[in-house]
């Protein structure tokens, strides 16, 4: 009997193998390093614009320049390393996210992933009168249909084109999220509550516009089960995050790495982030001290991202996750989703993804999707 296989994940003219994009993981989690070995292994490696910058030299002086450069640097290097599928998610909540969208496409990355608020228009540098026509893919990341509804409509009237692909996040993912701190928990907002409407709203464009618009859903996806599991609700594909921050080639410290490693399930806590959104973290020491009430002193020497709240705010989050990006959990701390706790080893890329092949054929082959607590 052969093993079933997982479906490719196609987008446009795109085909990855196995149908797995890693997430984007800011302030230096996932670079060239990781997102190239992810590619090389059939899925969508994902490099992450925000704070990108901040290990330039002049960083400081001119944000905007460094992280232009820096994204340059990234996009060259991880293509250096492997000819499969680059992605790049830009926030939109970055002052210079059309300046970072720009050089995404310039320099060449398949695909563009725009989180953090909602998308609806593209940067005026891009050829917008023919935005079919560009080699780079577009996916924004929802958390509604609503959300998808306003941006699909949004491009369909100023561009008669429409996103390439849509990634729908739910509230289990790490790192900032795009629900409020009471829909975290609620049923209702569940990734397998959220989904079903999105690709239905989906279906009624890819009818319109005669073309495939996959769905890619993420935020506590951690196993080859889990994969399965919305294969056969109708995703094509599922985005992973902190699933690959325990692997050698993430481009995080050890310690950072190793905080996933060690963290229990009553570490994992939400936070109310100075951005304004609540976020998914482990809970440390730096973090203990800001709940206290203890501010941590900075200077903003420009707003990095337009709703950071930097006068009132207890901390610098982008050069507290600068830190813990470097290994100084002192004076930082990890994001994380709500899975991190399951970590237990270092893997290689390789090994994961081979790993998670095997629990997807394995669930396959039962014909059972399991209720998985997702």
């Amino acid at each position: 009997m052969n093993k079933p296989t997982m479906p490719k994940l196609h987008i446009g003219p795109l085909v990855a193998d196995v149908p797995i994009v890693q997430g984007g993981m800011g302030v230096g989690i996932s670079l060239s390093n990781l997102s190239s070995a992810v590619a090389n292994e059939g899925g969508i490696g994902v490099i992450a614009t925000a704070g990108i910058g901040m290990f330039e030299p002049d960083a400081d002086k001119k944000p905007v320049e460094a992280n232009r450069r820096a994204l340059e640097k990234e996009i060259a290097k991880a293509k250096a390393k492997t000819d499969g599928i680059i992605g790049v998610n830009v926030m939109i909540a970055l002052s210079d996210w059309e300046n970072l969208v720009e050089c995404a496409v310039q320099e060449g990355a398949h695909m563009v992933f725009l989180g953090a608020g909602l998308p609806l228009r593209l940067p005026k540098s891009l050829p917008l009168d023919s935005i079919d026509a560009l080699p780079t893919k577009f996916a924004p990341i929802v958390s509604s249909a609503r959300a998808t509804s306003l941006i699909f409509r949004s491009w369909e009237k100023l561009y008669s084109h429409v996103p390439d692909a849509v990634v729908v996040e739910g509230p289990m993912a790490g790192g900032h999220l795009g629900f409020k701190t009471s829909q975290i928990d609620s049923p209702d907002f569940a990734l397998e509550s959220i989904v079903p409407d999105v690709l239905s709203f989906v279906k009624t464009y890819e009818d319109k516009f005669g073309k495939s618009i996959p769905v890619i859903v993420g935020g506590g996806i951690y196993t080859g089960a889990d994969i399965y599991r919305f294969i056969q609700m109708g995703a094509s594909g599922v985005q992973m995050g902190t699933r690959f921050v325990a692997t050698k080639e993430c481009d995080a410290s050890d310690a950072f790495k190793q905080a996933h490693i060690d963290c229990k399930e009553e570490d994992i806590i939400l936070i109310d982030s100075p951005v304004g959104l609540p976020g998914r973290a482990i809970r440390n020491s730096f973090l203990k001290l800001r709940e206290a009430g203890i501010k941590e002193p900075f200077t903003c020497l420009w707003k990095c991202l337009r709703s950071c709240e930097f006068k009132k705010a207890y901390y610098c989050i982008a050069r507290a996750l600068m830190n813990a990006q470097q290994g100084d959990l002192e004076h930082g701390f990890a994001f994380a989703g709500a899975n991190a706790y399951r970590s237990n080893t270092i893997l290689t890329v390789k090994e994961l993804i081979a790993t998670l092949v095997r629990e997807f054929q394995e669930c396959a082959l039962k014909g059972a999707s399991p209720d998985l607590g997702i």
